[in-house]
């Protein structure tokens, strides 16, 4: 995943503190950045995670992943050895998580109580990033960035059972664990569903005007998939027949997109522009801005805190300096797990 951040959001850096500013006679929203944990260390990130049930945050971090207490707001454990790790999947029934190694095209297997590494699974496609677990099928999926493809897991042998091919680049995923899975195709501007029972894509379908879509939630109940997109925009896709229900206007750069089914809440998260936009689903086919909340520039993805309704996002302060991919680089030491909640 790692998109790019454009240097001219620099500008905002003025509100990058942990608790940033807000715009000058801005109404004052609903939520806010109500605490920001510094992590510090070296590496990028990618998806975060979240065990309800444990309470807590995974945070993919370069070639570990990082465990967060949410309610002490303390790291309390690593998962070493995940190199160039996207996503992190969460089997309750299991009481297993996985990660995708971009870097080693593998996948970790971790017991969800003790955090320790209780397998590897290799062969996967090239570049696994998005991963999920389908509570229908029972199999983990990884969608891989640089073959073009998803390669089905079987928890129970921990091998791959299956490869899917797919239209073109995948981004995130979302299952309905009711035999559907969704994934966003990146340079295709096209959402697919698959067949998570029999392996093999059902349909795939236009998500424009959307652009480079990232992000996807998922409202199984009513069948609304959400997918975030680079031109500001927020699709909503019928999940039945592919037809495009809504477009909501986002921020600068979106990468992550939660949904929560109680509130009836949409969480954008978008790291150019510093924010994360809070839309209200009216009903199934109407949604309405509700807030854009300031947050911190390169806060672009996130996790969901579905008894708290709180968002967890990763961030950095950024330099003026550059990598080599052209994106800014973060300060030193300065990475900081913010949660956005209301006060």
């Amino acid at each position: 995943m790692y998109r790019s951040l454009s240097l001219a959001m620099l500008a905002s850096l003025a509100c990058v503190a942990a608790i940033p500013c807000t715009a000058a006679g801005a109404a004052q929203p609903t939520m806010k950045v109500i605490s920001g944990l510094k992590l510090g260390g070296t590496g990028g990130w990618d998806y975060l995670s979240f065990d309800a049930q444990r309470r807590h945050l995974f945070v993919s971090r370069g070639d570990r992943v990082l465990v967060i207490d949410v309610d002490a707001n303390k790291q309390i454990g690593t998962i070493p050895n995940t190199n160039g790790v996207h996503g992190i999947a969460i089997a309750q029934d299991l009481h297993h998580g996985f990660t995708s190694n971009g870097k080693d095209n593998s996948v970790t297997v971790f017991d969800l109580d003790t955090l320790k590494t209780v397998a590897t699974i290799t062969g996967t496609g090239q570049k696994p990033d998005s991963i999920l677990y389908d509570g229908a099928s029972h199999h983990v999926l990884t969608f891989n960035g640089k073959s073009g493809n998803a390669s089905v897991i079987d928890p129970a042998s921990n091998k791959v059972v299956a490869t899917i091919a797919l239209p073109g680049k995948p981004e995130f995923s979302a299952t309905d664990n009711q035999g559907h899975v969704y994934v966003n195709i990146e340079d295709k501007s096209e959402l697919t569903e698959i067949d998570s029972q029999n392996n093999k894509v059902l349909q795939t379908w236009s998500l424009a005007p959307c652009e480079s879509p990232s992000g996807l939630a998922i409202d199984a109940q009513h069948a609304r998939t959400f997918s975030v997109c680079d031109n500001r925009t927020l699709t909503v896709l019928d999940a039945h027949d592919g037809h495009r229900v809504a477009s909501v206007p986002i921020g600068d750069g979106p990468d992550a997109v939660s949904f929560d089914p109680a509130e009836g809440m949409i969480y954008s998260s978008n790291g150019e522009s510093g924010t994360l936009t809070v839309v209200h689903q009216d009903d199934p086919d109407h949604y309405t801005v509700a807030a854009t909340v300031p947050t911190q520039v390169s806060a672009r993805t996130q996790a969901f805190d579905p008894q708290k309704h709180r968002i967890y996002l990763s961030s950095a302060q950024l330099g003026t300096g550059k990598d080599s991919h052209g994106r800014p680089t973060p300060l030193p030491d300065s990475f900081t797990v913010l949660t956005v909640g209301k006060p």
